[in-house]
């Protein structure tokens, strides 16, 4: 089964954990204009009273400014791989192996299925194991 795999950057804000906090940054964003490829945000039990955003799509310097001042920055840490491909059992899990086997380390994984295709994000700790991943994956047959 081919996938589609591309890199992804990652922009970051800690948010206060309240309501309207998150709103408060993607109201910045869409007034910006700019159309999101990827979003989660969750509290962070090890700091009470603060969450954390997680974001990509934003390109472009108009984009990046906007992001900017919107408190957003783009993570040195985080290295992503977008993966889309057709849903069916297992299909995650042929790529989780394909990252195991070659002893690459994941920070992270989000999934989901829309009607019969899945999205997922794959999380990495260097460039070198995003791209790597990104050759082991697209050779998935």
């Amino acid at each position: 089964m081919a996938y589609d795999v591309q890199k992804m950057d990652v922009w970051v804000a800690e948010i206060d954990d309240r309501p309207g906090a998150l709103d408060e940054k993607l109201a910045a964003l869409a007034a910006a204009n700019i159309d999101l490829a990827f979003l989660l945000a969750r509290r962070q039990p090890q700091t009470p009273g603060k969450g954390i955003v997680f974001l990509s799509g934003i390109k472009g310097a108009k984009a990046q400014k906007a992001a900017a001042a919107a408190g957003l920055s783009k993570a040195s840490d985080i290295f992503a791989v977008r993966i889309e491909g057709r849903n069916k059992p297992g299909a995650c899990q042929q790529i989780t192996q394909r990252v195991a086997e070659n002893g690459l380390n994941l920070r992270g994984v989000s999934a989901t299925v829309i009607g019969n295709k899945f999205a997922a994000v794959f999380a990495f700790d260097s460039e070198e194991d995003a791209k790597k991943a990104i050759r082991l994956i697209k050779a998935i047959k």
